[in-house]
Formats: structure tokens, C-alpha cells, sequence
């Protein structure tokens, strides 16, 4: 988790060295929490089909970003996102402690200008996933004949869309509603399938609804 961070850090003074044209941009630094949604996909060996997942849980976020034209801004953004993997197979279940680490920089095209009081919002961009399992790794883990909930940490690339709604409560301060769709490939380290078993996609969506509050500079 530690290298998380400094890679977040890292990438962070370099938009701030490389950009600076953008001094004279107005700049927005802020962070939010809220719920974490994942998709499913099936691990099917033999006669036995199981839904992978992460379960429902929350994520927090910060993030630091500035206008670039009228209508153009960008942000570099780190998510975390705590949501416990999970297999299931009718009245059977398994669950295993999981978190994930999102590092992405996202382009935002807002329907009105810069200094409205309401600016609706797109976003598109790109970056990194680490999925990490948390939990304790047992010998006779349910459903251990389809697919392993383990101890492991992995990257994957993440593409990230969304939409959203900022506010400009004052000149300084501002708030925001969003729901983002972290797409990336699925963690096949993390829930790693058995061997003869097979995955049905080789992607997976992670729908993350938050509110923020955003200092304006």
C-alpha cells in the first residue's frame, strides 16, 4: 500500500511541475466517499458455475485538477476501494478480505464555463488498478474446486468513464455528485480460477457513486 502512495505522490508533483502554463488556471483540490459496486463474472468447471465478484462496499477519493479551457479541465485522481472478493454457487458462498487502489488521470468536458454556480460534467480516462486480498487463506476454502479467493497483490490497467454534477457554493468552495465506472481487467491472481476452469470475460466494472467537497484556487 506503501508504494501505492508514492507512486500517487509521484505522479501528482509531476502534473504539478510539467503544467506550468496552468498557473494561471484556476486550480480544484479536494476528496469524497461512497458506495463501491462490482459486476460479476462466472468460473464454470464441470457441472458447477460460480459468480465472481467483489462485494458492495465504499470507496474514498482525493483528488487535484485544473481547468484547461473554457470548457476542458483535467484531474489526477486516487480511489481507494474496499470490497471483499467473493464467490458464490447457490447456498454456498466464500469470502475473503479485498481492497483496490485506483491511480488515473481523467479528461472532464463540463456543459457550462468556468464560474457557473452548476456545471454537469463527462469524464474519460485512464490509469492504474491494484487489487489486493487482504483475508486468511485456508486449505478447504468453499468452492476451492471452481476458483481460490488469495493473499495477493495485482495491477491491472484501468480505463475509467463517468458523469457528474459540480457545484460552486463561493468563489473558494465547491461540491460535487458523481458515479464513475472503474473498467479493468479482471484480477485472475486475486480470484484466481482452479485449473480445467473457466472464466466467462476477462473484464470487469466497478460502479462508484460519490460526493465531494473541493477547495477552489
Amino acid at each position: 500500500m506503501k508504494s501505492v502512495f508514492q507512486l500517487f505522490t509521484a505522479a501528482a508533483l509531476v502534473t504539478l511541475v510539467s503544467s506550468q502554463a496552468a498557473l494561471a488556471q484556476r486550480w480544484e483540490i479536494g476528496g469524497g466517499a461512497g458506495g463501491s459496486f462490482y459486476t460479476a463474472n462466472t468460473i464454470s468447471r464441470d457441472s458447477v458455475t460460480a459468480k465472481a465478484k467483489f462485494d458492495s462496499g465504499w470507496g474514498a477519493t482525493g483528488y487535484v485538477g485544473h481547468n484547461v479551457y473554457r470548457l476542458v479541465g483535467g484531474e489526477l485522481r486516487y480511489t481507494y476501494l474496499k470490497n471483499d472478493a467473493k464467490l458464490s454457487s447457490g447456498s454456498t458462498q466464500a469470502l475473503f478480505g479485498a481492497n483496490a487502489h485506483a491511480i488515473h488521470y481523467d479528461v472532464l468536458i463540463h456543459a457550462t464555463p468556468e464560474g457557473s454556480a452548476i456545471r454537469p460534467f463527462v469524464a474519460v480516462g485512464g490509469g492504474i488498478k491494484v487489487y489486493q486480498g487482504t483475508g486468511r487463506e485456508v486449505v478447504a476454502q468453499p468452492l476451492g474446486n471452481v476458483a481460490f479467493l488469495t493473499k495477493t497483490s495485482e495491477y491491472k490497467p484501468l480505463v475509467t468513464f463517468g458523469a457528474g454534477v459540480k457545484f460552486n457554493v463561493s468563489k473558494r468552495l465547491g461540491f460535487r455528485a458523481e458515479v464513475k465506472d472503474y473498467f479493468s481487467q479482471f484480477p485472475r491472481e486475486v480470484i484466481a480460477p482452479a485449473g480445467g476452469s473457466k472464466l466467462s470475460g476477462d473484464w470487469i466494472h466497478n460502479f462508484v457513486a460519490m460526493v465531494s467537497i473541493s477547495l477552489l484556487l
